[in-house]
């Protein structure tokens, strides 16, 4: 549930308000009746009005904003492994494969371990 005054985008017009998609809104309340299809309440600057909208048809700022960011980075990824001729990073890219894991260093092991390792091959 988003909280009062976040900053929100409009996605969709569920119920053909004439909602304008893809400005900006603040929420100004919750309708919390069961029998009624809308969730908040959105003040649109650019409208001067107070809107009844649905959970699906609003999106938080913050939320585009880094679904963008993330397409811009894996274009920009996808571009670099063709310009570097880079086949592994290509074909992990377009498959949404996660980087690969890294091999965890070895434990060390404590002093008297070491010691006994040491005794033994100064015998051997």
């Amino acid at each position: 549930m988003l909280r009062l005054g976040q900053k929100v985008i409009l996605m969709g017009d569920k119920f053909e308000q004439g909602l304008p998609i893809g400005e900006h809104g603040f929420i100004i309340a919750y309708d919390r009746n069961p029998d009624n299809a809308f969730d908040y309440v959105v003040r649109v600057p650019t409208m001067n009005k107070h809107v009844f909208v649905p959970k699906d048809d609003v999106e938080l700022e913050e939320t585009l904003l880094q679904r963008e960011a993330e397409r811009v980075e894996k274009e920009s990824l996808i571009d670099f492994a063709l310009a570097t001729r880079n086949e592994a990073l290509f074909k992990r890219l377009l498959n949404g494969e996660e980087e690969p894991a890294q091999e965890k260093p070895k434990e060390t092991p404590n002093a008297s371990d070491f010691v006994k390792q040491v005794n033994l091959r100064a015998w051997i």
